[in-house]
Formats: structure tokens, C-alpha cells, sequence
């Protein structure tokens, strides 16, 4: 019975992993449709509440979500088999496009191409950032504190800090309007025992900048252990790491990674997959794909358990809220960066301006945005060669 049940979670994550474009909410719904509908292993309540306690911890929440059911499912195993069906075959997908990319990508007509897909990816952020924006910034303190982020962040102060302080600071609104000092030991300790040990983490990826294997994974184990908000939310932490701190990447060939990770299915991490192929082969594609999703199984092992209790922490509540408010602000900052480097003419302003009215307008999936975008670059190539 066992085997067959991990049979199953694993054919499902496979599946998954070949067919769920869209990003992480149409990640969810075709989730939905295999594990609740289709197979029955679960009803719409504790998928909910599955779903739920993906919010409440760092990483890639559509990831998580695949490895509770693994987990609900087929037990430890399930997690594995359900995780690894659902990661490997984006991230093949991506070493192909990765090596194609490092081989081509400097021929002009690639060239070409990219420049139509860069200011649609700047799109596809800012679409993602208002809808998010939406939901998260419910008040003048929580876009006052964006707002915060945005200044800070352009000035140099690490992301990983903001992130911290925009957790800290609506848990400390709460208890100064309850009028006391008072925090439960239970709501603090699942994020305080995994914050503990990623300072050492933190310091370790970044005591100095030249090239290691090991900094490749350290950086990205980083990222994974504490990166709340959308798959966007990454491109702050890429871009501080890779592009400022290290000077292993540029503006553009960040972009370019998000645009492959926008362009195949499954989880949108596997930019990470691109990033570390581009600066270290192989090997540190394979590095950078366990650090950023090993967390994951990690977190989702240690909370699966403890879903009824975290439900109930006002204390976890605020934090969460706070990191969310935190998150916005850094993919705002992210996105004036890195438009200043994908608009760079009225041809770009004109993709980026059409890209977002096509997303708010007609909801259309952002695989077929990066598509046009590439058909367009290859069309003003072929037009001015």
C-alpha cells in the first residue's frame, strides 16, 4: 500500500512538474485539481489549511504545497518523491535552456530576442507587484513601511535585514496597542530557531566574492531559508548577491534568467538553476538548485505537524503580515532597478506599457508574454539587419 501510495505522488508530481506554467497560483489550482478532485486524498478544507501554513514559512509556497501532499500522502518519502518530481524536471529544462543561453546568447539575433523579453519580465514584476500590493498593503503604516524599504534598499542596506525589520514591525504595533511587552514562546520559536542558524549561514555566503562551489550553494541556501513573498521577491536577493555583491552577473543576464524561469513550468526558483549555470557549469546549477530548495523540504518536515498550532499564533500572524509588507517594498526597489536596464528606448517602453495592459486587461499567461516579447526582439532584428 505504501509503495503504490508513493507511486502516486510521485506520477502526480511528474506531471506537475512537465505541465504547471503560470506561476505559483496556477501552480495551486492544477494542485487542487490532482490531489482533491481527481484523486480524493484530501478535502478543500485541509488543502486550505495546507495552504495556509505555506505562508507562514520562507520559501517557494506552490514548492511546499506539492511536498505537504507528498507528506499527507506517502509520509516522509512521499516529501521527497512529491518535491523532486515536482523541481527536477523545471530545472533539466532550464540546465538545457542555461547551456543553449551560454553558447548563443551573444549572437546578435539572441541578442535581439532577449531585448524583447527584458521589458516584458519588467511587465510581468510590476503586474505581480500590484496585485500583491493589493492584498498586503492594507493600511498607511504598511505603505509607509514599503515605502521605507524602497529608500533603504536603493541605498545599499541588506535585503535580509529589511525583511527582518518589516517583520518586526507590525508584531511590535500589536503589542504597543495591547499595552504590554508579552510574546508567547511558541509564536516565536519556529522562525527564531531557523533564524538563528541562518546568521552564521549569511556571513558564511558572504565573507568574500570570488568564485567557490561552496559560496554558490551557501548564497542560495541563504535565499531559500529565508525568502518570504512571490517567486519575484527573488530577483531583490539575485540581484544584491550576484549582480552588486559578487559582480558575477549583470543586470541583463539577471533578467535573462528571470525570463527563462517565467518560460518553463514548474516552480519559478529554477531561475536560481540558470543563475548557477551561467556562473559556474554544471555543477553549479546542481549546487544552486539543492541550496535554494532544500530548505523547503526542511521547513515543510518540522511544520506539517504543527499545522493546528501555528494556525492559532496572533504572534505568527504579525510577523507574516509584516514580511509581506517587506516583500513588496523589496520587488519594488527591484523593479525601478532593473527597469533601467530593460527600458532603454521607446521600442522597449512601447512592450513594457503593452505587456502590462495585456496582464491586467486579459489575464494572459506570462509564458505566452515572454513568447511575444522574444517574437518582437526577433522581428525588430530581422527589420534593422
Amino acid at each position: 500500500m505504501a509503495r503504490s501510495a508513493l507511486g502516486e505522488v510521485t506520477a502526480m508530481a511528474v506531471k506537475l512538474g512537465f505541465t504547471a506554467f503560470g506561476g505559483p497560483a496556477a501552480h495551486i489550482a492544477m494542485l487542487r485539481q490532482e490531489a482533491v478532485e481527481r484523486r480524493g486524498w484530501l478535502d478543500d478544507k485541509h488543502f486550505v489549511d495546507l495552504l495556509g501554513i505555506t505562508n507562514l514559512i520562507p520559501g517557494p509556497n506552490s514548492t511546499e504545497l506539492v511536498i505537504h501532499v507528498g507528506y499527507e500522502r506517502a509520509g516522509w518519502r512521499g516529501l521527497i518523491a512529491a518535491g523532486l518530481g515536482f523541481i527536477l524536471p523545471a530545472a533539466s529544462i532550464t540546465v538545457a535552456l542555461a547551456w543553449l543561453y551560454v553558447e548563443y546568447g551573444t549572437r546578435p539575433a539572441a541578442r535581439d530576442v532577449l531585448y524583447g523579453i527584458q521589458p516584458v519580465i519588467i511587465a510581468i514584476v510590476v503586474q505581480a507587484l500590484w496585485n500583491l500590493g493589493k492584498t498586503a498593503l492594507k493600511g498607511p503604516w504598511q505603505i509607509g513601511i514599503a515605502v521605507a524599504i524602497v529608500g533603504f534598499y536603493l541605498i545599499g542596506v541588506n535585503e535580509i535585514l529589511l525583511l527582518a525589520a518589516g517583520a518586526l514591525a507590525p508584531l511590535g504595533i500589536r503589542l504597543l496597542r495591547q499595552g504590554n511587552g508579552q510574546v508567547t514562546a511558541f509564536g516565536i520559536a519556529p522562525l527564531g530557531a531557523v533564524g538563528s542558524g541562518l546568521a552564521a549561514i549569511a556571513v558564511a555566503a558572504d565573507a568574500a566574492v570570488s568564485y567557490s562551489a561552496l559560496r554558490i550553494f551557501l548564497t542560495f541556501l541563504k535565499i531559500g531559508s529565508v525568502l518570504y513573498g512571490s517567486g519575484y521577491v527573488l530577483l531583490a536577493f539575485l540581484r544584491s548577491d550576484f549582480v552588486e555583491r559578487y559582480g558575477w552577473l549583470t543586470e541583463q543576464q539577471l533578467l535573462d534568467a528571470v525570463a527563462v524561469g517565467q518560460f518553463t513550468p514548474g516552480p519559478v526558483f529554477t531561475t536560481a538553476t540558470f543563475v548557477g549555470y551561467v556562473t559556474g557549469g554544471f555543477w553549479g546549477a546542481t549546487l544552486a538548485t539543492v541550496g535554494i530548495f532544500l530548505p523547503a523540504f526542511v521547513l515543510v518536515a518540522l511544520t506539517n505537524p504543527l499545522l493546528p498550532r501555528l494556525r492559532q499564533s496572533p504572534t505568527i500572524v504579525a510577523l507574516l503580515d509584516g514580511v509581506n509588507v517587506a516583500a513588496i517594498g523589496l520587488m519594488a526597489a527591484v523593479s525601478i532597478t532593473l527597469g533601467r536596464a530593460a527600458i532603454v528606448d521607446v521600442w522597449t517602453a512601447a512592450l513594457a506599457v503593452g505587456a502590462f495592459v495585456l496582464l491586467l486587461r486579459y489575464k494572459i499567461n506570462s509564458a505566452w508574454l515572454v513568447l511575444i516579447g522574444g517574437a518582437a526582439g526577433l522581428l525588430r532584428y530581422l527589420l534593422t539587419s
